[in-house]
């Protein structure tokens, strides 16, 4: 089941759409729970995603720093990263995905992958956020 996983980081290392696209099945579900909204089906969707990720990030790289298989699972720890090409900045993305592989293919995942910040505070700022829903003043 690896070898999928171990296709998609190339394909993304190499920004190898194609290669990219083929890792997935054409039915692939995309569930993203923490962002409802943000989950599709369909490998087009993951064409288009792509397409746009590698027009606007340079130097792309991609690393899964852990996983582990289960059945027709693997979960995987994701680090990403790069810079924007409209201005330079970081890109930085890190997290999980669980992956349903059928087959050669992905099949499924649950992503919470997510753009990594500094910003945000300490764990006391963002407990208070998450709690009342308000900005630290």
């Amino acid at each position: 089941m690896s070898t999928v996983i171990d296709r998609l980081v190339g394909a993304v290392n190499g920004y190898d759409l194609e290669d990219l696209v083929s890792c997935f099945a054409d039915d692939y579900v995309n569930e993203t729970p923490v962002h409802p909204q943000r989950g599709f089906r369909g490998s087009d969707q993951v064409r288009t995603n792509w397409t746009e990720i590698f027009a606007g990030v340079a130097d792309m790289q991609a690393a899964v720093l852990r996983r582990a298989e289960s059945d027709d699972q693997v979960w995987t720890e994701w680090d990403m990263s790069g810079s924007r090409c409209e201005d330079g900045g970081p890109f930085l993305m890190r997290g999980v995905v669980i992956f349903g592989i059928t087959g050669d293919v992905i099949s499924s995942a649950r992503f919470y992958l997510e753009p990594a910040e500094e910003a945000s505070g300490d764990v006391d700022a963002h407990t208070r956020r998450v709690v009342t829903g308000m900005e630290p003043s």
